[in-house]
């Protein structure tokens, strides 16, 4: 038997996706493989005697034209040659040497009995060389059913009657059709729902005469939820609200589309993550809210086990969060008495977007329904200062930025919100930009959400203008990726070990520009990554099966692809930083490329090639190529 050197073994070991094969496997590989040292001087040479091999770099940097694709430049770790021996291809290969080093070269017989045998080693590359982030990368999740949009588990069937019907009209409806509660519409829209409680409580109880209208006995404006959110959304507002039946409107029409109900959601539930969303729902004082607050990093620890489990973890947080503001809010006025008018808390940032982790500051604002008078003006200063320095006290830190509702510059009336936008886009600075970028991405959580409505309803259109969208990705162009030319890692400096990156910062924050940008072009207001992604993509298909030609505004959108790998990536990088802070016991975002499997660096990689193509693409877009 051929004695295998231990250096190869253990590179081979540490090369995704030969790290997959058991050792006597992999002892079987290394015995068919022959290395070459490649130069400049011998490349041709290699490259003609090797002819049909794919080859693995072991050291060196090259770049390499091996496919009709544009020449890539590689480096340790990385393969070329993979297409032909995939296909059985002949299309030439040309080696440039920028700096010599060892390749591994693995005859086409024994490639292609490799990915014959393996399935996994087959789906590696069936996708290398693309922007298409590896597929093990986002499947086999348990929890990702929580991200399902509500539209795809109603069953269609909407059991309705107008408001003028008769109460035995209504229960016999709902008798026939064999339901617990029923919509009550008026004018196709949603004004009310009658449940079996209420049949209790009003009808039979009272004794109610069963001639009269249903809108008698029916509840009134019911809590409902519109049909794009997730069921992670509507189980956050059942509990909250503790209650066991959820209208489910369209988003634009409030057209009635169906009910969601607990046995719905406990048909649904996988796993129960929302004890501690219900215990603080029901927190009665800031020393009870405080105290649960504090058992969410403990929570995470122990429950978030799987991977899919950190994609709801951002969602989960930041609703407890949104929680927490609202109750703080209560517990202020219970003491100090109801706002002397109308106001709006703005989320932003993470919060805003349902991402946050366990290391996000807190970033909100005030949106008033008119400028105070001095003595209204110290209540609201009282009110924020409360309501901020109590979710500090819960773990939401402050922000260092003073980017937070108790910074009278954030506490704005409408009219003031709106000439604020309207500077933004005036004048679009890169200094500009590094202060209001936050604020694109915004919710409302507490208080009069009409008022924030009337707010996007002015911005959509003021966003989307062309040069303001132009300002946004050019600044959004300069933000250097952690990846050399040869696809080597940039690590960031100063750091307790020598190989971290930013994930933060580097990668899923450039995701998010991108994506606001796009979003911000088409007129989408709400502001989630993946939620954006989604509507972009479905936008796109629809404008795909148009036989129309594109117009100004369909073309700039995202391709349903990039659409849908955009969102592979968000979710891979954000599994990455949410266990790095479970298992390391940290709040950074500064992963240590030590903490990853071979697999997750080779996914590292081709993630961050593809956010450099979007991020190009967008300029090229946007601001016609100039960054």
């Amino acid at each position: 038997m051929t004695q295998i050197p231990q250096q190869s073994m253990d590179f081979l070991r540490a090369s995704a996706p030969f790290d997959l094969l058991q050792t006597e496997e992999l002892n079987g590989l290394a015995q068919r493989l022959t290395v070459a040292y490649l130069c400049q001087e011998n490349s041709l040479q290699i490259i003609q005697q090797k002819h049909g091999n794919v080859f693995l770099i072991s050291s060196g940097q090259f770049s390499v034209k091996d496919s009709s694709g544009p020449e890539r430049h590689v480096s340790e770790g990385d393969f070329f040659a993979v297409e032909n021996s995939l296909k059985q291809l002949d299309f030439p290969i040309k080696v440039t040497v920028s700096s010599p080093g060892l390749v591994y070269c693995i005859p086409a017989q024994t490639f292609r009995l490799l990915v014959d045998t393996y399935p996994r080693i087959a789906r590696f590359f069936a996708t290398y060389g693309s922007d298409q982030l590896h597929e093990d990368a986002i499947t086999d999740s348990k929890s990702m059913w929580l991200y399902r949009p509500i539209s795809e588990v109603l069953s269609g069937n909407v059991v309705s009657t107008e408001s003028d019907s008769s109460i035995l009209s209504a229960v016999q409806i709902m008798s026939q059709n064999s339901v617990s509660s029923l919509l009550i519409t008026e004018q196709q829209k949603l004004i009310g729902i009658l449940t079996d409680r209420d049949i209790r409580n009003r009808i039979v109880a009272q004794q109610m005469d069963v001639n009269q209208p249903v809108s008698q006995a029916m509840t009134a404006n019911p809590a409902q939820i519109t049909h794009n959110r997730t069921l992670f959304d509507a189980l956050c507002v059942m509990t909250e609200r503790n209650i066991h039946h959820l209208p489910v409107v369209d988003r634009k029409s409030h057209v009635p589309l169906g009910m969601l109900t607990a046995s719905d959601m406990i048909r649904h539930q996988r796993g129960n993550v929302l004890f501690l969303i219900d215990e603080l729902a029901k927190a009665t004082s800031l020393y009870e809210l405080t105290r649960l607050s504090w058992q969410l990093p403990h929570y995470f620890a122990k429950h978030a086990k799987r991977l899919g489990d950190f994609d709801i973890a951002g969602k989960v947080l930041s609703q407890a969060t949104d929680i927490m503001t609202r109750k703080l809010l209560t517990f202020f006025e219970q003491q100090h008495g109801t706002a002397p008018f109308d106001f709006c808390w703005l989320v932003y940032g993470s919060q805003a977007r349902e991402d946050q982790t366990m290391g996000s500051d807190q970033d909100n604002g005030l949106l008033l329904a008119q400028t105070p008078t001095r003595e209204e003006s110290q209540y609201f200063a009282n009110m924020t200062e409360y309501v901020c320095q109590g979710l500090g006290k819960c773990g939401i830190k402050l922000c260092d930025g003073n980017i937070m509702a108790s910074n009278p510059k954030l506490r704005l009336s409408l009219e003031q919100a709106i000439n604020e936008t309207k500077r933004w886009v005036r004048e679009p600075t890169n200094e500009a930009i590094l202060h209001f970028n936050i604020f694109l991405d915004v919710r409302a959580v507490a208080g009069n959400t009409e008022l924030f409505e009337q707010l996007q309803k002015v911005r959509a259109p003021l966003l989307k203008q062309p040069l303001f969208l132009a300002a946004l990705a050019r600044h959004n162009g300069q933000v250097n990726l952690p990846l050399s030319v040869f696809q080597q890692f940039v690590f960031a400096k100063g750091r307790s070990k020598p190989d971290c990156i930013d994930i933060k910062t580097s990668a899923v924050a450039v995701i998010n520009n991108i994506v606001r940008i796009y979003a911000l072009a088409s007129g989408l207001t709400f502001p989630a990554t993946l939620q954006r992604l989604d509507a972009l993509n479905a936008t796109t298909t629809v404008n795909s099966n148009e036989d129309t030609r594109p117009s100004a505004s369909s073309h700039s959108l995202l391709s349903q692809k990039d659409a849908v790998n955009l969102k592979d990536i968000w979710l891979f990088l954000n599994r990455l930083r949410w266990r790095h802070q479970l298992e390391q016991n940290v709040t950074d975002n500064f992963v240590s490329i030590s903490e990853l499997s071979s697999i997750e660096k080779h996914q590292l990689k081709t993630a961050f090639k593809a956010i450099r193509r979007a991020q190009q693409a967008v300029v090229i877009k946007f601001a016609g190529g100039m960054s």
